[in-house]
């Protein structure tokens, strides 16, 4: 059973760690043929769709996990960029990674991979606007994060290497990790346990498994791994999304840099939507 399992994790390690290099190197190579400039100026454009819908390709087109994405939305405010548009940003970017989309798409298949997709777009868009509507703008401290430098990106064969090396640094780990975990699970776990647990459509699973995703603090980088071994082993596709999107959409690590640019009441309110968005997302998947 342990040999099965050792073969299983070196199997899966190896097979993300090929599609993770090849697909970094290339997004990073093409990345300087985008025009940051003027998405940025469609960022605070008056028509808002336009806007809301560039805030997604932005988000889409910057790599970031939860994290790392903080710094992101202070220079946003500094900007006096529109507040739900850079709430959309927030919400949209570390769920909507290029890279991990794509291996996604390989691991867990294209259908759900662009349901994924859609889902996560509208729902921030929806989210990010609701909360700008509500008045919550007024929750955001006056604070100046260090750190960040824009830079304006050009194609490069060395810098796209360089990227790649640093992404491998960053994210490689969690892949390694996920490989691990989904490995154990493959090995170790009767299929017929997780099957007649989480296999039935009960509805209930699903935002139980959005509120458990949060505390998790499992990047989407390791829960693809995860997603794919639990939905082989007869995981209901609901709840393994809804797990997923929450994971990657907050997290502790997070929440507590949040509360050093937002106030509690907005920081809770982003806490339940990232709830929400997973739990809605979970459904649709159930559903379809």
């Amino acid at each position: 059973m342990w040999i099965n399992t050792l073969h299983s994790f070196l199997y899966i390690a190896l097979e993300l760690t090929v599609l993770f290099v090849v697909i970094s190197f290339v997004i990073s190579l093409l990345q300087g043929f985008i025009p940051y400039e003027k998405i940025e100026k469609k960022l605070i454009g008056k028509n808002k769709i336009i806007a809301a819908f560039s805030a997604v390709i932005f988000a889409f087109i910057t790599p970031f996990c939860s994290c790392s994405t903080i710094p992101i939305v202070v220079n946003m405010l500094k900007k006096k960029l529109p507040f739900g548009i850079v709430m959309i940003f927030l919400f949209a970017s570390p769920v909507l990674d290029p890279t991990i989309l794509t291996v996604m798409g390989v691991i867990l298949g294209w259908k759900v991979t662009i349901i994924y997709t859609i889902v996560t777009t509208m729902i921030s868009i929806i989210i990010g606007f609701i909360i700008e509507a509500l008045g919550f703008e007024k929750y955001v401290k006056n604070v100046v994060m260090s750190g960040y430098e824009e830079q304006q990106k050009k194609f490069n064969f060395k810098l796209a290497i360089k990227e790649t090396i640093d992404l491998m640094k960053n994210v490689y780990p969690y892949l390694i990790i996920g490989a691990a975990i989904g490995a154990v699970i493959h090995g170790l776990v009767p299929t017929e346990w997780i099957s007649s647990a989480f296999g039935n459509e009960h509805w209930w699973l699903i935002p139980i498994a959005a509120i458990v995703g949060i505390p998790l603090y499992i990047r989407l980088s390791s829960m693809i791994p995860i997603s794919q071994i639990l939905i082989m082993k007869g995981m209901a596709l609901g709840p393994v999304m809804a797990m997923m999107i929450s994971s990657a959409g907050a997290s502790l690590p997070e929440i507590i840099l949040l509360k050093t640019i937002f106030k509690k009441e907005l920081v809770t309110t982003f806490v339940l939507s990232v709830v929400i968005m997973s739990t809605i997302s979970g459904f649709i998947f159930y559903l379809i």
